[in-house]
């Protein structure tokens, strides 16, 4: 087990007009689970895939404890990786598959089958060793990928979108025993996922990419409470976060026809970016109805309910005629959900709102300063 820094790690191919990873810095714990998440092309792949040895890092560096690693072939790395598609030998059995890196070592058949069954045990796949990989269903698959990787006793795993291969109920299961299996083993792993619910579900640590740059690094909780920018705001948190265009005026915001007043220390911090415009963000839950007259007024156009919860999407109308009607998602009383086309009147928890300036996407409500109430 080791520590792992990226230190202005850069990935750049040859003709490509800007870099797929762009200055990479970042320390990742030993015994960390790490999370790389973000849409694709975003980089987390190619860093991955940089760690492990399979990419050139073509500016800055890699190490793996207090080794630099940047220019080492894969296998003097001493990591695992378990990849998309799972890259089973079909012709081996599952014991086979699991201990064919330490025979291509040299280690003795014993202590092979040992370390193997050790595993197997772990991973509950001790009745499948005999097996082939086409007798195995997808997520047993999965976990043969994981025992190669444990047996090897590797300073770190390294994880390639492992479950997108899995329908969505299996995902579930599996990324659970991911996790448990993580914890319980104490390896260093850093994990890519495109899904930022398996991300915050999974992580320690969750790393947010957008075209070859980190936004930000954090808790699933503090990147969910706090965003550092309007990209991580709408990227993280399932439904997304609720972002809207507004004027300001001297007191704050204009928001669905009415005013919202914003602190003087955000609206000092708009005015030095040279802002005219701001974008608030508020979380589906961060709202709760209110009588007419109060609050915002928002037209439902369509209900979902999930059962425990239920969404209401729709409209509120703005002062900026090029925003037009934006479709907003609010949580709503799941045993007293509003109608289909009803208008509704919703009112911001004032701490639960998000400011982000219109020229950086930064974030500039501070943790400790709240929108006022409208």
């Amino acid at each position: 087990m080791a520590a792992i820094t990226y230190d202005h790690a850069t990935v750049q191919y040859p003709g490509a007009e800007r870099p797929s990873v762009n200055a990479l810095n970042l320390d990742i714990a030993d015994g960390e689970f790490l999370v790389l998440v973000g849409p694709s092309g975003c980089g987390k792949s190619t860093s991955l895939r940089a760690l492990a040895g399979l990419e050139t890092v073509t500016d800055g560096s890699i190490r793996i404890g207090e080794k630099d690693v940047t220019h080492l072939a894969p296998k003097d790395r001493d990591i695992a990786m378990v990849f998309q598609n799972y890259a089973l030998y079909p012709h081996m059995s599952v014991a086979d598959n699991m201990g064919f890196a330490l025979k291509i070592a040299g280690m003795k058949k014993e202590d092979i089958r040992k370390r193997v069954e050790e595993a197997a045990k772990i991973l509950d796949l001790t009745q499948y060793l005999d097996r082939k990989p086409k007798a195995l269903s997808g997520g047993q698959r999965q976990r043969v990928a994981m025992g190669r990787a444990i047996v090897r006793n590797p300073q770190a795993f390294l994880m390639d979108e492992p479950l997108s291969n899995l329908d969505a109920k299996l995902r579930v299961q599996t990324r659970t025993q991911i996790a448990a299996l993580q914890r319980r083993l104490g390896v260093t792993t850093v994990y890519v996922t495109h899904d930022q619910v398996e991300a915050m579900t999974m992580g320690d640590r969750v790393c947010v990419l957008k075209d070859g740059y980190l936004q930000q690094v954090d808790t699933p909780r503090n990147l969910y409470d706090h965003p550092g920018n309007v990209f991580v705001a709408g990227f993280i948190g399932s439904p997304a976060m609720n972002l809207v265009e507004v004027d300001l005026d001297e007191d704050g915001a204009a928001l669905g026809g009415r005013s919202l007043p914003l602190p003087r220390e955000t609206m000092a911090a708009l005015a030095a970016d040279g802002c005219r415009t701001a974008t608030i963000g508020f979380r589906p839950e961060a709202v709760k109805l209110v009588g007419e007259g109060e609050g915002f007024p928002f037209e439902v156009v369509v209900v979902e309910e999930l059962g425990s919860d239920a969404y209401a999407y729709g409209t509120l109308h703005t002062s900026r005629s090029e925003a037009g009607d934006k479709l907003l998602t609010l949580r709503v009383d799941a045993k007293r959900p509003p109608m289909k086309g009803e208008v509704v009147h919703v009112q911001l928890r004032p701490e639960e709102a998000h400011v982000f300036s219109s020229e950086t996407g930064r974030r500039v409500s501070g943790d400790g300063a709240t929108v006022a109430q409208a």
